[in-house]
């Protein structure tokens, strides 16, 4: 009896001391309100088994707040980050990460002094937060039920038991002009997609179906969508699926747009690829450079195809991209029925030449990549200074393409085989052979005829050559200095224009160039210099993006200078809204598609260039639209030629706050210099809804309108340092990141003396 009292002691003992044990973790993982991590605390708040912490972390001497792993079994310097608040967020070394009494998760911004980053959770009976076991930081209230969780705003990274629903997005962070383009999207069918910007789908998964809810990827290895009844419809399984050593995984969106799934290997210490969503096709997004060529099969489906791949081989290799230190120069391999472009950037440069021209000028041009030549009535010569390429290859296509690559050293003289001289019985019967002299005068005589009469003729072509290009210049000339821009002399201006007969703007003429391409042609006022000329004009002329207007020639002549820009069919966008028919095509959806291309733009110009470019005179009259009224920025660079202003910071916040009064004139629908200040006290009064245009048919997204006016009052700060970049105003006007009330952008704020030495430090 006194044994079975003994057992049952200790039975309630461990169980005692169980329930004691968790409760204590639960309590100790739980975050009170008021609670604060910060940059020079150095501190972060645990989950309760101590695999997952929420910290700062520096990322190139700034600082960023998120989840990684934090299990004694990683070593410190292969804790992968999985979730960060503000996506790619940068702060000070002085800022902090606080959950307020009000129950909002706040990230202040040494910086600025101001709040970068906000949980929107205020006043919704926030009563504490945790970070659960799986990595979860959730807002919880009295009775523990979740009001906000990181799960529902993933960055670029699926932890297991983490879903990615309908219009989610993984976005790798902005590291590089190039990774932030990409994203893992679910669209409204259910269909899971890599893309590229938001038009190129180079990777799909799941047959469209209303059906599909979410993607998630399991703690055993699993990556698979799931449908209502929790039903999978498609899936797929790392190398390492159901393996009971491994610990901790993830579902990654690198920045090279390859979707990866990583698995922990105790044994090697280190994270492994175990499943990657281009493993056996080509990848033609790749940060190596080129890696395939996508085609179309009889189907009409798109496929890869894998033509630089050495033949037998099944792993992919690169499309030998061009290595600028090779020491042994350079050759050109050459691909039949092939059409190669450059996707990010653009980067291309069309000259008007021949085909062995077209490979000269690759070869001579230490940046060029490739080239495709095409000759549909008129030979053109593409020239890719880019990494990123991709194009078509099919038996119908006329076009050929060249692909650099670095010449192998000779290693030894090549030999020849020697060829044995004459027998001397031949040469002496040779010269037995009787000599015809009246044949052999007859002959020199005639020769010596013939060369005075080709060379008299060759004299006569020349100098009627050299008087009729004297007399007036009929044929447009490339030079390889200006990118492929056709130099135009006065008299084919007149020509093309009409004599000045078209005017569609201030300055600017519509012309027909000879291949019957519509240009407009913008004259300048300027008495630079022809060199300086040139060299801005050849800058100008090598900048392509989607929503730039590209220059096509230019004319420096006789105190003449114009340039020749592409024709855009519907004019100016302040055009369009002074035109009643057309202000009534410019939809709530359209301006603000429209204000996204044109800050898309000039980030292009100011971050995606080699060289920093201004706009200098961003205005309505100087953006254009397209038939699908799609935006083109033109006369960009312009200050270049015009002035000889070199201060570039301050450039910079020109073409900001130019952006700030054009939004708000794309809003209002009001161009006149008292619409900003009109706007902002509105805005204040409460009646956002009375600024916008009339005209809009459908109405407006208030949502949309509040973030618009927002971004617009923070472009037009006074305080050149309070003004965003343009990168964080697409990031505003995609959604991806919020932004808070500004202060009144007409009156000039004193920093604080924080903010002053954290500006002067940075």
């Amino acid at each position: 009896m006194l044994g079975i009292e003994r057992a049952f002691f200790r039975f309630s003992f461990v169980v005692y001391s169980l329930l004691v044990f968790l409760l204590f973790s639960d309590v100790n993982s739980q975050i009170p309100l008021g609670s604060k991590i910060s940059v020079e605390e150095n501190n972060y708040w645990l989950s309760s088994n101590g695999d997952f912490a929420v910290g700062f972390f520096n990322v190139l001497n700034q600082y960023s707040v998120g989840i990684r792993f934090n299990s004694s079994s990683i070593p410190v310097n292969s804790r992968k980050v999985v979730w960060v608040a503000g996506a790619d967020r940068t702060v000070g070394s002085k800022s902090y990460f606080q959950l307020t009494q009000e129950g909002e998760l706040v990230l202040f911004d040494s910086l600025t002094g101001d709040i970068a980053w906000t949980s929107k959770t205020q006043n919704v009976s926030v009563a504490s937060a945790v970070l659960r076991n799986d990595g979860n930081l959730v807002l919880l209230n009295v009775d523990k039920k979740p009001i906000w969780q990181s799960f529902d705003a993933p960055c670029d990274t699926l932890l297991p038991g983490q879903n990615l629903s309908v219009h989610q997005i993984l976005r790798p962070p902005s590291r590089n002009s190039v990774s932030s383009y990409y994203s893992l999207f679910m669209n409204d069918s259910g269909q899971l997609q890599l893309r590229w910007e938001t038009s190129v789908i180079y990777w799909t998964k799941g047959n469209p179906s209303q059906s599909t809810l979410h993607a998630t990827i399991s703690s055993d290895g699993t990556f698979q969508l799931l449908d209502n009844r929790s039903e999978s419809v498609w899936s797929i399984f790392g190398e390492d699926h159901n393996d009971s050593d491994v610990k901790f995984r993830f579902l990654r969106l690198d920045a090279d747009g390859n979707l990866r799934m990583y698995s922990w290997l105790n044994g090697s210490k280190s994270w492994r690829s175990v499943w990657q969503a281009f493993d056996n096709q080509c990848d033609v997004f790749a940060t190596c450079g080129l890696r395939g060529i996508c085609a179309r099969n009889e189907s009409g489906s798109q496929v890869c195809r894998c033509p630089f791949t050495v033949s037998g081989e099944s792993s992919l290799k690169c499309l030998v991209p061009y290595r600028q230190s090779c020491t042994s120069g350079g050759s050109l391999i050459t691909y039949d029925h092939t059409f190669l472009y450059g996707i990010y950037p653009a980067n291309e440069t069309v000259v008007r030449t021949s085909l062995q021209r077209c490979q000269n000028l690759c070869n001579e041009d230490k940046n060029c990549i490739a080239v495709s030549f095409t000759n549909d009535k008129i030979p053109l010569c593409h020239v890719l200074k880019t990494q990123y390429i991709s194009g078509k290859s099919d038996a119908s296509l006329s076009s050929i393409s060249f692909v650099k690559t670095c010449s192998d050293p000779i290693a030894v003289f090549p030999t020849f085989p020697k060829s044995n001289p004459p027998p001397l019985e031949n040469i002496r019967q040779n010269s037995s052979s009787p000599i015809c002299i009246p044949c052999l005068v007859g002959v020199s005589a005639a020769t010596f005829v013939m060369f005075i009469l080709i060379q008299f003729g060759l004299g006569l072509y020349i100098f009627k050559w050299k008087a009729k290009i004297r007399k007036k210049s009929t044929k447009a000339d490339l030079h390889p200095f200006t990118d492929g821009c056709i130099t135009l002399s006065y008299s084919e201006i007149r020509c093309l224009t009409e004599d000045f007969k078209h005017q569609i703007g201030p300055k600017m003429f519509r012309g027909i160039l000879p291949d019957n391409r519509p240009v407009a042609v913008k004259e300048l006022d300027t008495t630079v210099e022809l060199r300086k000329f040139r060299t801005s004009v050849s800058r100008i002329g090598s900048i392509h993006h989607k929503n730039l207007v590209k220059l096509e020639g230019y004319c420096f002549e006789s105190g003449h200078r114009f340039l020749v820009y592409e024709f855009v069919s519907n004019g100016s966008l302040g055009k369009c809204l002074k035109d009643p028919k057309l202000c009534k095509s410019l939809t709530w959806g359209k301006r603000m598609k429209i204000s996204l291309e044109v800050a898309r733009a000039i980030s292009y110009l100011h971050t995606g260039c080699r060289d920093f470019v201004c706009h200098g005179n961003l205005k309505c009259e100087n953006v254009v639209l397209e038939d699908d009224l799609e935006a083109k920025v033109t006369e960009f660079g312009l200050s270049t030629i015009l002035s000889e202003v070199s201060e570039v910071g301050g450039l910079a916040d020109t073409d900001v706050r130019d952006f700030g009064n054009l939004l708000l004139v794309l809003i209002s629908g009001y161009q006149n210099s008292e619409v900003c200040e009109w706007a902002y006290a509105k805005w204040v009064e409460g009646h956002a809804e009375t600024i916008s245009d009339a005209e809009i048919e459908g109405g407006v997204n208030p949502e949309e309108l509040e973030h618009s006016l927002r971004v617009a009052f923070w472009c037009l700060q006074v305080d050149e340092r309070m003004r965003p970049s343009m990168g964080e105003v697409i990031q505003v006007l995609e959604g991806t990141l919020p932004v808070d009330p500004p202060p009144n952008p007409f009156t000039l704020l004193k920093a604080p003396k924080e903010s002053w030495e954290s500006d002067e430090a940075t």
